[in-house]
């Protein structure tokens, strides 16, 4: 009875604590710290196998044992003495298996078995870069709507789609009855000025000579420079519009930026509004990039970071530019957001929805790089994964960084280093292993 109850602590323990050789930096388990010490031997009482041998059995079974001690592995006061005599905790807070986790299989043979294959780690040419998707755009701050300054009737057509256009190239000439009344105004807001600084010469001479009095110099004052008011608006206004010749009714609208009409809407004899866009120029000589990182890679990018960017279409040609901008927001489907980077386009070989590859230099601090195979590379949540073989039977999961993608491999900083064997095919299945049941020493082993 005592032995079974044992056992089933055992069991219990196990399937909280941590794997047997997780990583050391992590907290132990809040149950386990709680309970009670063997004073003579400095492990937990419930589980110490120096007082009770019925257990050394069940810790075998699960591949938990240290030969040279004779304690459970996962907890030997000698070999891990940062644990106090505790098993580790389930996982680390984000959800993913601590640094150092192990996979123990109950016998040499079974990797073997289920197909687990690894390659060494190789050493990266040193270029530590992030790989992502690539749009190209127009650059929004180079576009230009031409809207009708009036409504009117297309009379004339000086531009296409396609067409290159100067700053003040003619697009169209429209005629407009609006146009010709404002036109009017201005001739007769011209001759109200005139007779009101006429007659406010008058006031004032008469006023010197003691004639008439002050009331009337200023009278007229006012409305000389009510006239000049009315001149001024109505000039600004017909200032917008380009007049074919004073006096007719009608204007020219011109191009506000030099290059390209990519849109034109207005056909002759049209009947026009002014809030109708009319034509769209666009100036193609800087395009955007716009690259969409992935969230969990955000913090490896920064404005003013080197970009070379691969566009598909255009062979080997090679974009060089600098990060100008990053987005604040997130896309919720793809879980992206969008880096900006202006591509000088002197030949216009760079068009509106291409497509290519970004390769975003990074910083390779924090360790050097090593380049291993993408299918090694593991993700748990917003952290990635690299198995290393430890023994035959065993399998440590080791916390990377990634660093760049692309090509034959992904170079990774972390506790890799080169030469390690790490796992390609069969790393998901050990991955899975070490989330079963939020994971526990006994979870991760074999049975």
């Amino acid at each position: 009875m005592q032995h079974r109850l044992l056992v089933g602590v055992v069991a219990l323990l196990l399937c909280a604590a941590g794997p047997p050789s997780a990583a050391r930096a992590a907290p132990p388990a809040a149950p386990a710290a709680a309970a009670p010490l063997c004073r003579e031997h400095g492990v937990l009482e419930a589980v110490c196998t120096k007082c009770n041998p019925a257990l050394i059995p069940v810790f075998r079974a699960k591949g938990d044992w240290c030969e040279a001690h004779e304690f459970p592995e996962s907890l030997c006061p000698i070999c891990h003495p940062e644990r106090g005599g505790r098993p580790q905790a389930d996982v680390s807070a984000d959800g993913a298996p601590p640094d150092g986790t192990t996979v123990r299989f109950k016998t040499k043979d079974t990797a073997r078995l289920a197909g687990i294959e690894t390659v060494p780690a190789r050493p990266s040419s040193g270029r530590t870069e992030l790989d992502a998707p690539v749009t190209i755009v127009f650059d929004a701050t180079r576009a230009a709507e031409v809207n009708a300054r009036a409504a009117g009737v297309v009379r004339a057509l000086h531009a296409d789609v396609g067409s290159t256009v100067a700053v003040g190239a003619p697009l169209a000439v429209i005629e407009s009855a609006d146009f010709g009344a404002e036109q009017s105004r201005q001739s007769a807001a011209v001759a109200r000025v005139a007779v009101a600084q006429a007659n406010f010469r008058r006031f004032d001479d008469l006023h010197r000579e003691g004639i008439a009095p002050q009331r009337e110099v200023l009278a007229a004052r006012q409305e000389l420079e009510a006239a000049r008011a009315e001149l001024v608006s109505i000039r600004a206004a017909l200032g917008m519009v380009d007049a074919e010749k004073q006096g007719a009714a009608r204007y020219t609208l011109t191009a506000p930026i030099a290059g390209v009409v990519t849109r034109r809407e207005a056909t002759i004899g049209q009947l026009v509004g002014a809030a109708d866009a009319l034509f769209e120029v666009l100036d193609t000589s800087v395009m955007w990039a716009q690259i969409d990182v992935s969230e969990v890679d955000l913090a490896e990018v920064s404005v003013g970071q080197s970009v070379v960017i691969a566009v598909d279409g255009l062979g080997e040609r090679e974009f060089h530019g600098a990060i100008t901008y990053i987005a604040p927001t997130i896309d919720r489907r793809t879980r992206t957001a969008v880096a900006r980077v202006a591509l000088p386009n002197p030949d216009g070989a760079l068009r509106a929805n291409m497509f290519g590859r970004a390769a975003i230099a990074v910083n390779g601090d924090g360790g050097a790089a090593v380049v291993v195979p993408a299918a090694a590379v593991q993700r748990v949540g917003d952290t990635r994964l690299v198995f290393v073989r430890l023994a035959d039977d065993a399998f440590e999961a080791r916390r990377v960084r990634v660093l760049s993608t692309g090509g034959d491999g992904v170079a990774v900083g972390g506790r890799v280093a080169v030469g390690d064997a790490v796992v390609t095919v069969g790393a998901f299945l050990l991955k899975t292993e070490t989330l079963k049941g939020s994971i526990g020493a006994g979870c991760c082993a074999d049975d």
